[in-house]
């Protein structure tokens, strides 16, 4: 019989072994507690939405609307997408179930995979994950610092060093003119430009200002700063934001050619970054979408949120964070012969009811081979169960980090381990 060809995961994506999972789940249970100290709650949405919901949220003319969404017609004929991000689901709901019904702020946030279809770099993945919130119902300063506030304490925890970057991008009365005077100036170098930013001159020309090709910089270094055009109404949002951030006790640092890649955004504009991880070093990115409810076809909102690289965000955990992750069971039980696998699986039975966690090798083998796996379990004791046991009733505990060893009747083993 021919053994066919061993299936592996398609370009971009991966599987995420029990090893890296535990660390992923360390940094999900962080987030939820941190961000539940700060009022926020989880919400699911749909993986896959009308394609629609990201044309009309993310902007048409975007990169990731005209070239990376996984969109194909469903069964009935409907154009659905895989999501990319999840700000514009979260909005959908938020309109859809009348969230705004309630007198106070809606803090959201959200874990899971998004699916893009571009290039493979470090860090980043066709699906990926993030770690999101959502603050609905308000346009004060405050809001903004707060967020920001609750994103870094959580990397504190997670003892990840990075950085505040800041900017406003304006709004619809101001940022129209300044769009429209740095088109001009493209224009004026267009044949110095990579082919992306030439297109984006026409299309989206503040996602120049993002360009990360070398021959690139020198160009938009001299590009006009949005800052300058900014109207009263947002410089004063501005002025507030840093001044909530400074209260905060929170460095920053403001880049005026700070952009996000996604149309929604207006006035404030952040990213988290880190040294760490090379030319894409954006660990979070954020700002206000006020008005993209209203696009969606919602009542009028404000909002404001982050997104956070869940997959570079596991890169960057420190050794020691890392590798102090992993469970292990409590005990693992040693037998020796059918009795005593029998003895063990029922021992294992009475204590995992009792919260011990239990491991044990079906096939069996020799007693050095069964303590060999116990110790790259790092599990802390071994029960050993052999023929003098069973006849006994007493079965021997020991403790691997001190090689000391107790005899013990079944009913002295939980307490034993408990006392532990």
């Amino acid at each position: 019989m021919t053994q066919e060809t061993l299936l592996t995961t398609l370009a971009g994506m991966r599987d995420l072994l029990p090893d890296e999972v535990e660390r992923w789940q360390y940094v999900e249970e962080r987030a939820r507690v941190v961000f539940g100290r700060y009022g926020f709650r989880e919400i699911r949405t749909p993986v896959l939405e009308a394609t629609e919901l990201f044309a009309r949220g993310i902007g048409r003319e975007t990169d990731i609307v005209g070239k990376e969404m996984y969109t194909f017609q469903d069964q009935s004929g409907k154009s659905v997408t895989l999501r990319p991000e999840a700000t514009a689901s979260v909005v959908r709901a938020y309109a859809q179930h009348a969230m705004y019904r309630g007198a106070e702020t809606a803090r959201l946030y959200y874990l899971g995979p998004m699916f893009r279809h571009e290039k493979k770099q470090k860090g980043r993945w066709r699906q990926f994950y993030q770690i999101g919130a959502e603050v609905l119902g308000s346009d004060h300063p405050a809001v903004e610092a707060e967020a920001i506030e609750m994103v870094l304490t959580l990397l504190e925890e997670l003892s990840v060093d990075a950085r505040l970057l800041i900017n406003s991008v304006g709004c619809g009365r101001c940022r129209p003119a300044y769009v429209e005077r740095l088109r001009q100036e493209l224009r004026s170098v267009r044949e110095d430009l990579c082919q992306d930013c030439r297109r984006r001159t026409e299309m989206n020309a503040l996602r120049v200002l993002d360009c990360k090709v070398e021959s690139c910089q020198p160009l938009i270094a001299r590009l006009p700063r949005i800052t300058e055009d900014l109207c009263e109404e947002c410089r004063l949002h501005f002025d507030l934001f840093r001044k909530y951030l400074t209260l905060a006790s929170i460095r920053f640092e403001v880049v005026p050619r700070l952009v996000r890649g996604l149309d929604y955004y207006v006035r404030t504009a952040f990213e988290i970054v880190s040294g760490e991880l090379g030319a894409q070093n954006a660990l979070v990115g954020g700002g206000r979408y006020d008005g993209l409810s209203e696009i969606l076809g919602g009542p009028p909102a404000h909002g404001f949120g982050f997104a956070m690289g869940l997959d570079r965000l596991v890169m960057l955990l420190p050794e020691r964070v890392a590798s102090s992750v992993r469970p292990a069971p409590d005990l693992f039980l040693v037998h020796m012969g059918e009795a005593a696998f029998e003895k063990a699986l029922e021992l294992a039975r009475i204590l995992r009811r009792e919260g011990i966690g239990c491991s044990l090798e079906f096939g069996g083998g020799s007693l050095k081979s069964q303590l060999r796996i116990a110790n790259r379990l790092d599990v802390r004791h071994v029960l050993i169960i052999g023929e003098n046991e069973l006849a006994s009733d007493r079965y021997i505990v020991k403790d691997l980090t001190d090689s000391s060893q107790r005899d013990l009747a079944p009913e002295e083993i939980l307490g034993y381990l408990r006392g532990k």
